[in-house]
């Protein structure tokens, strides 16, 4: 916890902007906390009590600032394990010169793979879940005006928030509900897709589904309140409405066709019941090419991060989570705690997730008993056509329900999470001897190099990174040279992790693509 919070108050704390000032605000009032905002140059504020949860500790906060002498323009808001880059202020900034803009939200990029990724070692091969949101979804979003603040990573005018009386308390997903009431003002949130801010995706399956349960009951707290699509209080245009309207569906309507996914098949399998009138023909001769249209266009228009089993899977993962938000949260709006994203705990070790693998794997031994039965023991040879429209579909929901079990079995984090491979030549100074040798990987706490001649375990190097002379010592030997661990003072750490977050370890454009621009 302390290494996370320290990173992201180093990166805040090494903005390439003139005038800003930095806080950190501590619901758990801890005093290790207060000493490493003193220890690191930030400003450190609690409060007497924890209401209202994240929006109450904003709110606490902009009440302070706006009593100080010089009360700021605009803030930003960053989560405990996101650490901007260096750019980020200046970037944000640049949208905040249109007077209508209200909230420049950017995207949320991780450093280390989603559950999803690590349970099935497709770290490589397989974006994070959120790059299709961010990447694709939300400038989408944007290019409607219906783009929406996700909290951290965001730049937010003061004086919009202090119309609106602040952070609203009356949904836990207080950022987009932020939205809709600037809206109201006739201010904007708009979206710049620039990779500006590096945090944590959910390091285990628990959390994976505790946020996006999350997610679902706020915004279903967002439907039933005052700035719902169907709210006569609500002073939003049509595009609004009809955007929430949009994610409604996408939270109630998609996960609720999950489950009637699974029992569609078993109705007839087992009991004979049609609740779908087509056959495998019909199958073969209309869906199957839209399935497959669908399947190659969504590839192309998210280049490559919507698949259309992996899509099944991610969401099959959190319907039990999101289908218990969306009643409760439909049912009985106000009254639930917000549940924070727990990050940074010990992943050293295999863990089975048993409720969603009961869950699923019973379902996956159902349907395969009900193929069993309808093919083998009780083979209804009049309707083999419809049955074969069940089996094809139960072998889908096979292949889905086979990898979401395969996903419960969590796998062990190493360290190599959050390295980045490098190769490139590094000089180093041992015993006042210099050499040249390359760099295999690298992280902010340490590195490995590829050296035929490896120094002994526990010797003292300088090594040229990140631009400067970075002590550090040899901690391991490996089959083709050594690792070593950076210097553990202050100063150093601080360098270290500013460069690292600044350098091209983590870099923040992957190009840029020329194209003509047209005649006004």
């Amino acid at each position: 916890e302390k290494a996370i919070l320290e990173r992201t108050i180093i990166g805040a704390t090494g903005l390439n902007y003139p005038n800003y000032r930095v806080w950190v605000l501590d619901d758990g009032r801890r005093l290790w906390l207060r000493r490493l905002a003193q220890e690191l140059g930030c400003n450190y504020l609690t409060r007497p009590d924890n209401r209202h949860a994240k929006a109450g500790n904003i709110n606490h906060a902009l009440q302070h600032v706006s009593g100080l002498p010089e009360r700021p323009e605009f803030i930003s808001i960053l989560d405990a394990d996101f650490v901007p880059m260096p750019d980020f202020l200046t970037r944000a900034m640049s949208l905040m010169q249109d007077g209508s803009v209200g909230v420049v939200q950017t995207p949320q990029h991780f450093i280390n793979p989603d559950p999803i990724q690590t349970n099935l070692a497709a770290t490589d091969v397989w974006p994070d879940e959120q790059r299709f949101f961010f990447d694709i979804f939300m400038p989408a979003k944007d290019a409607w005006d219906t783009a929406f603040c996700c909290g951290t990573s965001s730049l937010i005018r003061f004086s919009g928030l202090m119309q609106i009386g602040g952070f609203p308390t009356d949904s836990v997903t207080e950022d987009y509900l932020v939205t809709l009431r600037l809206k109201e003002k006739g201010l904007r949130t708009v979206y710049l897709n620039e990779r500006l801010t590096i945090g944590l995706a959910p390091e285990g399956l628990k959390e994976y589904i505790t946020q996006r349960g999350r997610w679902c009951l706020g915004f279903m707290q967002i439907f039933r309140g005052r700035s719902g699509p169907f709210s006569r209080r609500s002073k939003l245009a049509f595009m609004d409405r009809l955007s929430l309207i949009d994610a409604f569906m996408s939270w109630a309507a998609v996960y609720g066709t999950k489950v009637f996914g699974l029992v569609v098949p078993w109705l007839y399998l087992l009991f004979g019941i049609k609740a779908v009138h087509a056959d495998l023909l019909e199958l073969l001769k209309y869906f199957l090419p839209f399935y497959v249209w669908h399947a190659f266009t969504m590839a192309w228009i998210s280049r490559g991060r919507s698949l259309a089993i992996m899509t099944d899977v991610s969401q099959y993962i959190a319907a039990p989570a999101v289908l218990k938000a969306v009643v409760t949260g439909l049912a009985k709006p106000q009254g639930h705690k917000f549940k924070v994203t727990a990050k940074g705990g010990d992943r050293n070790r295999r863990f089975i997730e048993w409720p969603l693998l009961r869950l699923y794997g019973a379902a996956l031994l159902i349907t395969l008993l009900a193929i069993a039965y309808a093919f083998i023991l009780h083979l209804r040879g009049d309707s083999i056509a419809y049955g074969g429209l069940a089996l094809a579909w139960s072998l889908y929901n096979c292949v889905v329900l086979a990898i979401v079990c395969f996903i419960c079995i969590e796998q062990p984090r190493r360290r190599k999470a959050e390295r980045f491979e490098r190769d490139e030549p590094i000089l180093i100074n041992q015993d006042s001897e210099m050499r040249l040798i390359r760099m295999a990987d690298i992280s902010i706490s340490g590195a490995r190099f590829i050296d035929p001649v490896p120094p002994a375990i526990g010797s003292l190097i300088k090594c040229n990174v990140y631009g400067q002379n970075v002590a550090a010592t040899v901690v391991r030997r490996t089959r083709d040279g050594f690792g070593v661990r950076f210097e553990d003072a202050v100063a150093t750490r601080v360098n270290v992790v500013r460069a690292f977050y600044a350098g091209e370890y983590v870099r923040a454009f992957h190009g840029v693509r020329a194209a003509p621009v047209g005649k006004a």
